[in-house]
């Protein structure tokens, strides 16, 4: 879709139509949709989930007047460590975090579009999508990736923000079909997500400052890096710690570095004479 020898826009770009970005590209370039790509000859149909990087381990938890988003920094290929600082957690939008596990170039490419398409439906429409809303619009981006997650390429999102109506955060989980999820207070996906959500279990009270729930999502990591060689901890030797964003009814914010290495610092001084992590009555 490319102007033509006039400088004009394609009269795709000019005719008035729905307010889904996805919608338009499945109409005009529908090859750039993820779930409309072939693998190409020569390649393996299969299982390709050892041959390319994948994102690991998500958590998520709510606060009185928020949610917290935090991913680790692994990404691995097969038994190889692909990546130590790629990044999981990113704003889906001014009042919501969305993070993916799982197929890593997929799932980029999955937020960028979710974002646009959140972009594209706020200017034409000039408001922005219910929670609800955006929740079901993932839900069927994930959808379209149906095919590619039948051939290994599965991309699993968490998403998260902030709810006007309650005053406070909700979190939502998917499966690979698209299926979607309301969570209650917490919640973890990929390979790590089972340690790190016993360690949320152990540690989350609804009462939690905004400070301490960073706390336990970090907690929570560490301890799904402790038994789960997929998922990174925080590397005190190259200073590579967690991507946290926390929404709240000021919006999205991603924690400053500084911010999470005293956290990070915090919680690994305390490992030191309690290797298991804090009890559950404390975080000290």
């Amino acid at each position: 879709m490319t102007s033509d020898a006039s400088g004009r826009l394609p009269e795709a770009f000019l005719t008035p139509g729905g307010s889904s970005f996805m919608d338009f590209l499945a109409g005009h370039a529908p090859d750039l949709l993820p779930g409309r790509r072939s693998l190409g000859q020569g390649m393996n149909q299969g299982d390709l989930s050892s041959e390319v990087p994948h994102g690991t381990t998500i958590v998520a938890a709510t606060f009185p007047g928020g949610v917290v988003m935090a991913g680790d920094r692994r990404a691995t290929m097969g038994n190889i460590i692909a990546q130590r600082d790629i990044e999981k957690v990113f704003p889906a939008d001014e009042y919501s975090a969305v993070a993916f596990a799982g197929s890593a170039g997929f799932g980029i490419e999955m937020v960028r579009l979710f974002q646009v398409e959140l972009e594209h439906y706020e200017k034409l429409e000039g408001a922005t999508l219910s929670l609800d809303g955006k929740a079901n619009r993932l839900s069927a981006l994930i959808r379209g990736n149906l095919p590619m997650a039948m051939q290994g390429l599965t991309v699993v999102p968490l998403f998260a923000g902030y709810d006007e109506d309650i005053k406070g955060g909700r979190i939502f989980s998917y499966d690979p079909t698209g299926g979607r999820y309301e969570e209650t207070h917490f919640y973890s996906v990929g390979s790590g997500s089972l340690f790190a959500r016993g360690a949320l279990k152990k540690l989350y009270r609804e009462d939690l400052s905004e400070t301490d729930c960073v706390t336990v999502a970090i907690q929570s990591l560490i301890d799904a890096a402790d038994d789960d060689s997929a998922t990174g901890g925080p590397d005190m030797l190259r200073r590579i710690f967690p991507v946290v964003g926390v929404v709240t009814a000021h919006g999205y914010r991603r924690l400053p570095e500084d911010e999470v290495a005293a956290l990070v610092d915090a919680a690994w001084s305390q490992r030191h004479t309690r290797p298991d992590g804090p009890a559950s009555a404390s975080l000290t």
